[in-house]
């Protein structure tokens, strides 16, 4: 869907449903969903919606039928510092989004499950950031069964650790228009690549018995037409290690229909990288094999795999790249910036204001930040001692300290 008729097309479909919804309930449609339709998609930051915007969403997205693409995405992070007897005091001091609610996240759940039934146009779906539980995860994964076009997904900094992938991986291993899935910083461990390597090697044996079925019948297979997963993106998961590197390795050398493989900042060493190069000695189809972001792999490891790849690569022409390195650190990092904004001008010049995360040498009190200079008392001693220590001391104000000698026994 190149030009642009069809877009505004599939746009207004949605956005006629979507602001009808809105009328009945008296709630007026949101300018975020309007301006990413422009596009004929549907992609928006979940932490500026509030409850009630989230029902007449969520009603247009289950029963529409044209979306090609639905991106919903969250950067809220909770402070991970935070005691479970002060936890009651941040959430006063900020805004909680709605999205990380149960209520909010398995009503999302119920309308991706319901899109993805009727609709025979939706091709992407990303969550980014979304935090899924294990309800969640199970209504995702009968949507994702029953779906007849989705070709990627992506659940990119979605921690929904081992039990939940194992949940998608039982429902998506027989999915045969799925050709990409993402899983950066999903909070993996080993475990869960063996669960992805047994949904690679069951489309393997599949894809092996059509072409066994072919050659029977005197075609030529038809290699790249079939269906299943051509690349896989384990990115940022440290705990995979070696033994998810052995797990991967097993299931790539005898397939001839994955291209590519992200294991950056995997906590693979020398030993899971060896184990890789020797899988490819059987395969002459993979294109990438990213193992980059690992230190403790040696140099002339990493640099063999890549001369490998470089090898297998000339034969055909891919359409798959290398990706770009991303962290969760590097996910979150866009909370830090500061935006200003314009209040207006005057004689003195324009007014503004600077909305950002304070200064680490601030500290929190009450409902606002204040300066640390201000936990001192306004008339300090003449010694200039802070009214704490003066206080830990014995010494209150206009008081002289009093001292053990001097008091009588």
């Amino acid at each position: 869907m190149t030009n642009t008729q069809p877009r505004k097309e599939i746009s207004s479909d949605f956005l006629s449903q979507y602001e009808h919804i809105c009328a009945l309930q008296g709630l007026v449609p949101l300018p975020a969903v309007r301006t990413s339709l422009k596009m004929g998609t549907l992609g928006f930051n979940a932490d500026r919606l509030r409850l009630l915007d989230w029902v007449p969403l969520l009603s247009a997205l289950r029963i529409n039928k044209t979306l090609p693409c639905v991106s919903i995405r969250s950067t809220f992070q909770p402070s991970l510092q935070d005691t479970v007897a002060e936890k009651h005091k941040s959430y006063a001091r900020r805004r909680i989004p709605a999205v990380t609610t149960k209520e909010v996240t398995i009503q999302l759940c119920k309308a991706i499950k319901g899109c993805l039934t009727i609709s025979t146009a939706l091709t992407n779906l990303e969550f980014q950031g979304i935090l899924l539980r294990g309800r969640d995860i199970m209504f995702l994964a009968k949507g994702l069964n029953k779906s007849t076009s989705l070709t990627h997904l992506s659940l990119a900094f979605c921690p929904i650790g081992d039990v939940g992938l194992d949940i998608l991986c039982q429902n998506i291993k027989s999915l045969t228009t799925l050709k990409t899935v993402n899983f950066t910083a999903c909070n993996l461990t080993w475990r869960a690549a063996k669960h992805m390597s047994g949904v690679l090697k069951y489309q393997a044996i599949k894809r092996h018995e059509e072409v066994w079925t072919a050659n029977l019948r005197n075609r030529n297979p038809d290699l790249e037409g079939m269906g299943g997963l051509k690349r896989v993106t384990f990115n940022s998961n440290p705990l995979v290690g070696d033994q998810g590197a052995h797990a991967f390795a097993d299931s790539i050398c005898d397939n001839l229909w994955l291209r590519a493989l992200d294991l950056q900042l995997c906590g693979i060493s020398s030993g899971g990288a060896k184990a890789l190069l020797d899988s490819l000695e059987s395969n002459s189809t993979m294109v990438i094999l990213d193992i980059r972001k690992n230190p403790l792999v040696d140099h002339t490891l990493t640099r063999a795999i890549i001369e490998k790849l470089i090898h297998n690569g000339k034969s055909t022409k891919s359409e798959y790249k290398w990706l770009s390195s991303s962290s969760l650190k590097d996910f979150f990092r866009s909370k830090q910036k500061r935006r200003t904004i314009i209040l207006g001008s005057g004689r003195k010049g324009k007014a503004t204001i600077r909305i950002g995360i304070p200064s680490k040498k601030s500290v929190v009190t009450g409902r606002r930040y204040v300066p640390s200079k201000e936990f001192f008392a306004p008339d300090p001693l003449p010694s200039g001692v802070p009214w704490r220590t003066a206080e830990r001391a014995k010494r209150y104000r206009s008081f002289p300290l009093i001292k053990s000698r001097d008091i009588p026994c």
